[in-house]
């Protein structure tokens, strides 16, 4: 049986720029699966695991900055999306969750596959929609149609994020003989218009008078992609000494004008006692760095925070001015209006940061082989074009200690979990045929391993496997690593290696184990292929926890 509402919500999507649809399949989301793969201007993709479906949907939307809708059936089906939606809101990237669901009046009855599904995603989604129990008649179809543009226009509008249309399916709902599937050439779209909060002229002269007395200014991005505007913005700034730019690797803004390796003194209260700013400029999302939060909440400094749509994010305890602007716009006011700053300050912090960029690559050289130095050698081969996937705990971590700017950095920060990390990275693969490098640890690796249950090529995919058969993360932070049950209950003790994955996948894979083993992996690692690669670099726990405990004692003493 041909559903009306279902052909026209499929019409809808493609004129409002859907271009990409990732399935799961079912029984229920039959109609929706059938229209989006006859749907000639349409790419469909099927994923059987919902949790890697959704996280794959979530890289593709993040590369392309369009939404990328999602179709399950009914049931746990949609409650294998959440971790993947809770990302994508926090990181606001638009996708279109369409789950089918059983008729209302079904619900709660002990039928099969039938849970609460309304509105399951909560605070998680931008907004939730329910697709009308049975279309009798025009109204009927015209509310489907105005849900249809308005879900899709709320996932695109600013900030972007995803957002839910729950659709009850009454069987019969799969096409008879004969029936043909006929897409309306003109269904009716209405787009919503670009708005942007402005600062007004007098908000911009009193802003104008609170900077002429500051010294000692910081700008902080958080998470974004790589802007070359901003990015030229900021270092004019930095080199004109107007500004000290303090750049996370998740900021995709790091220069050789930003500050990269502030993890190696921040937590010094000796030196950072004489950093503090007066004023603090923030903008973008989330930020790695857990000592350069700490210092910005205990400055004592104003915060400045840079929020097109007006919205309060105190993140460093001290939000004093929420600017409706684009931070193009006002970094390139900043730039016009803004005096030097005080020029030994700028010098301590980039004194600072030159030593270390000087000395850590000399420090990990005389170390004992471990993670930390593995990966600072397979960023000095990882080709300038490639795009970065990392995933949580240690992996983003060494990123941010080795101050790496280029290529571009994509992490899951939304909500920092370790699940989905494969997927993201695979869903970036279906959106280039560029080399898409995902450096991840053991656990993020393993418990994703659905993200390649699929039958879509993706040679381009590059895998750094970190496998220390634990949660090396553990050590390093003070409550865990002095339990005695550290070993047991915290890490996870694990005998796994990536072989037997790469053989069921089709995976080229080749472990190391010593530098030399690297060095020689690494020399034809972006070699081009017909299959993606992994690189297992395996290590030990307890010998990586010293690794980063020498080089941090190595640094402080090269910073006194």
């Amino acid at each position: 049986m041909i559903l009306e509402q279902i052909i026209d919500l499929v019409a809808v999507c493609a004129k409002k720029g859907v271009q990409h649809v990732i399935l799961s399949p079912g029984s229920r989301c039959a109609p929706l699966t059938l229209a989006f793969a006859r749907y000639p201007e349409i790419h469909t993709r099927t994923i059987s695991d919902e949790r890697a479906a959704a996280f794959i949907a979530l890289g593709m939307a993040q590369q392309l900055g369009k939404p990328v809708a999602l179709v399950c059936t009914s049931g746990s089906a949609a409650l294998n999306y959440y971790p993947a939606i809770a990302e994508a809101f926090f990181q606001e990237i638009p996708l279109l969750v369409l789950t089918a669901d059983r008729p209302q009046e079904w619900i709660d009855q002990y039928d099969g596959q039938t849970i609460f599904q309304t509105e399951v995603y909560g605070k998680h989604v931008k907004g939730s929609y329910q697709f009308p129990n049975q279309v009798n008649g025009k109204d009927d179809l015209w509310l489907a149609n105005r849900i249809s543009n308005e879900a899709i226009n709320l996932a695109k509008k600013y900030p972007a994020g995803p957002v839910h249309i729950n659709i009850p399916l009454k069987e019969p709902f799969y096409p008879q003989a004969g029936e043909v599937i006929s897409f309306p050439e003109n269904p009716r779209i209405f787009n919503l218009s670009k708005s942007t909060l402005q600062l007004s002229e007098d908000s911009f002269l009193n802003l104008k008078n609170i900077l002429a007395s500051v010294q000692n200014l910081v700008i902080v991005p958080g998470q974004q992609k790589s802007d070359a505007t901003l990015q030229s913005i900021l270092d004019q700034l930095s080199i004109q000494q107007k500004a000290v730019v303090v750049a996370d690797t998740i900021s995709n803004l790091q220069s050789e004008q930003t500050i990269t390796f502030h993890d190696h003194w921040l937590g010094n209260e000796k030196i950072s006692e004489n950093l503090k700013p007066d004023l603090i400029i923030s903008f973008g999302k989330s930020i790695i760095s857990k000592s350069l939060k700490l210092f910005l909440r205990n400055s004592d400094a104003p915060q400045w925070h840079i929020q097109e749509n007006g919205e309060a994010k105190d993140t460093y305890q001290s939000l004093s001015q929420i600017l409706p602007i684009s931070p193009k716009n006002f970094l390139l006011w900043l730039s016009q209006n803004l005096r030097p700053q005080n020029p030994e300050y700028h010098h301590a912090w980039h004194s600072l940061d030159q030593t270390v960029s000087h000395s850590l690559p000399i420090v990990l050289d005389e170390v004992d082989f471990g993670e930390y130095g593995a990966l600072n050698a397979v960023l000095k081969k990882v080709l300038p074009f490639s795009k970065i996937h990392v995933a949580n705990s240690m992996a983003v971590r060494y990123l941010n200690f080795l101050g790496k700017r280029n290529p571009e950095i994509f992490c899951n920060r939304g909500t920092s979990g370790i699940d989905g990390s494969n997927s993201t990275a695979v869903g970036c693969t279906f959106t280039t045929k560029d080399p898409v490098t995902l450096i991840t640890g053991d656990l993020a690796f393993f418990y994703d391993r659905n993200a390649f249950w699929h039958n879509y090529a993706i040679p381009n995919l590059r895998i750094v496997l970190l496998n220390n058969h634990a949660g090396g993360i553990f050590r390093m932070i003070d409550g865990p690593k002095n339990q005695p049950e550290l070993e047991e209950f915290f890490e996870t003790k694990q005998k796994l290696n990536a072989q037997h994955l790469a053989t069921e996948f089709g995976f080229f894979y080749v472990k190391v184990q010593t530098r030399k083993e690297l060095d020689q992996a690494l020399t034809d690692f972006y070699a081009p292929g017909i299959h993606p690669k992994i690189l297992e670099i395996e290590t030990e726990s307890p010998n990586n926890h010293e690794i980063i405990k020498t080089v941090k004692e190595r640094i402080s003493e090269v910073l006194k």
